[in-house]
C-alpha cells in the first residue's frame, strides 16, 4: 500500500458509539498527538479466518475511507471497508469486561474466544 493524501469520506460504514469515541479521544489526549487516527482493519488470521485490528495510525493510505465522530477520525483501508459496513464499535467498562467490542452484521460466524470472525 502506498501512502497518499487521497481519501474518501463516507456516510455508511463503521459506527463508533459515543462511549467508544470518548475512550479513543481520551487515549489520543494521553498520547498528546493530534495527527493520529483510529485505524480499523480486517486481516487474515484467527480461528475463523479473519481478525480485527484497531490501532492508532498517522498514515493516510491510498484509498482510505474516513469517518469522523466528533473529534475522532476513524480510518479503514479500502479492502477492509466492505467487511466493516454497519459494524458498531463499542467500549465497555464494567467489572466483567473492559475494552472495545465490535458488533459486525457482516460476520457469519466467530470463534469461541471472539477474536476472529468469518
Amino acid at each position: 500500500m502506498s501512502v497518499s493524501d487521497e481519501t474518501t469520506t463516507v456516510t455508511g460504514g463503521i459506527i463508533l458509539t459515543d462511549a467508544a469515541a470518548a475512550k479513543v479521544k481520551a487515549l489520543l489526549d494521553q498520547e498528546g498527538r493530534d495527527d493520529l487516527a483510529l485505524r480499523v482493519a480486517v486481516q487474515p488470521g484467527g480461528c475463523s479466518g479473519l481478525r480485527y485490528q484497531l490501532f492508532f495510525d498517522e498514515r493516510s493510505l491510498d484509498g482510505d475511507v474516513v469517518k469522523y465522530f466528533d473529534d475522532v477520525k476513524v480510518v479503514t483501508d479500502r479492502m477492509s471497508d466492505p467487511y466493516l459496513d454497519g459494524a458498531v464499535i463499542e467500549f465497555e467498562d464494567t467489572i466483567k469486561k473492559q475494552g472495545f467490542t465490535i458488533d459486525n452484521p457482516n460476520a457469519t460466524g466467530s470463534c469461541a474466544c471472539g477474536d476472529s470472525f468469518s
